[in-house]
């Protein structure tokens, strides 16, 4: 199969800024005094890594890149030259082209063949061309408990999600946060792939549908069973970034590294921006007694925020809010059996216009709009704040 590309598309995506930076590269030019968190670094794949990269530059004659492993006929040939792009993939099908006009500090051409999470990702930009082949297939299905996700705040508490989930634990009143007070506490984000998904790129995400719309599209692509648990679990994902947003809430599902950034920049800007996670000594710990520690709680912002919460999805889908009227704490933690963690907390000043039987207000008893509520973010969840 054999696919053209004007010219003229391939210069007007070179003349905006590299196409085909990696997600690490993309975030330092987005927020290039902006640290990034372990726990957005370690949801990268290998070949999202710079040292994985294959980087071959755009001259006159034109490039050849070819990802096959040395059969005839078994792999994806990209010529870049004069008279355009050429994409001859030897199949019938599983090809994807896509020319981006330049979001944020991206755009450009992107090829890509296959299936999610199982493909080869070829970008023609500023830089060269830069191909990322991917081995790795949809993480094996787990469960999950059941209820509604506790960080979408329109939402009621299920029936038992008070005594089964344990993210009910994570809610706590603001008065509550002195030093040697003691809370049970389990950190790890349920996602219902043991914490195996990983991000697509933007390139590759933009191809996958993620909508109601196309639900029975998606269960195909992604090899699941209509009305098995998994299936329900992804349902209701994309349903809550449907559903309409709470109060003046801003609300964004980020389905790639680069379109997060691109929502939190877009709110807080991008000089004097921080991102920060909880994190903890040991990865999955079980529930157990922490106790805030002599180090101290300090308090990292007092004003707006952008909360980016890891969704139940094969690939990492992050529902990310604006939230105002938040301040963000950095507490430090010392577990019962010696386990330190350096927990992040985010406090509500207002939760009038949140569900009056949401999880929090059960577990904490106290009625909306009547007192801050807190709430400490598993190890996957990420907040933003300007300073």
């Amino acid at each position: 199969m054999l696919f053209r590309l004007p010219l003229i598309c391939l210069l007007v995506s070179v003349t905006a800024i590299a196409a085909d930076l990696t997600p690490e590269r993309y975030w330092n030019a987005a927020l290039p005094n902006t640290p990034m968190p372990n726990s957005l670094r370690h949801l990268f794949t290998p070949d999202f890594t710079d040292e994985k990269s294959t980087n071959v530059q755009v001259g006159k004659g034109g490039v050849n890149v070819n990802a096959g492993k040395g059969k005839p006929g078994g792999g994806t040939a990209v010529n870049v030259g004069k008279g355009g792009v050429y994409v001859d993939t030897g199949k019938s099908k599983g090809t994807h082209v896509s020319v981006s006009g330049g979001k944020g500090p991206g755009g450009g051409v992107g090829v890509h063949t296959g299936k999610p999470g199982k493909r080869t990702d070829v970008g023609v930009g500023k830089g060269g061309v830069i191909v990322h082949t991917r081995h790795k297939g949809k993480p094996v299905y787990v469960g999950v408990t059941p209820g509604p996700n506790p960080f979408v705040y329109n939402y009621a508490a299920s029936e038992t999600q008070l005594h089964d989930d344990p993210k009910a634990s994570l809610f706590f009143l603001e008065k509550d946060m002195v030093l040697g007070k003691a809370m049970s506490l389990r950190f790890s984000a349920e996602d219902g792939y043991d914490g195996r998904t990983t991000f697509l790129s933007r390139g590759e995400a933009e191809t996958v549908p993620f909508e109601t719309e196309k639900f029975s599209e998606i269960l195909k692509m992604f090899y699941v069973k209509a009305g098995s648990g998994e299936a329900e679990m992804m349902k209701k994902t994309i349903e809550e970034c449907e559903a309409k947003r709470v109060g003046g809430e801003e609300k964004y599902c980020a389905t790639s590294l680069e379109s997060m950034v691109d929502f939190s920049v877009s709110k807080l800007g991008k000089y004097h921006v921080r991102a920060v996670s909880t994190e903890v000594a040991e990865k999955n710990a079980p529930m157990q007694k922490y106790k805030i520690a002599a180090a101290g709680i300090k308090k990292l912002s007092d004003d707006k925020s952008v909360v980016c919460h890891k969704q139940k999805y094969p690939f990492a889908v992050f529902y990310c809010h604006k939230a105002m009227m938040t301040s963000v704490y950095a507490v430090p933690l010392e577990g019962e059996n010696g386990l330190r963690a350096k927990a992040v907390a985010v406090c509500h000043k207002n939760t009038s216009s949140w569900n009056p039987n949401h999880l929090a207000f059960k577990v904490l008893k106290v009625k909306p709009g009547t007192v801050p509520v807190c709430h400490f973010l598993p190890e996957t969840h990420v907040v933003w704040f300007s300073y």
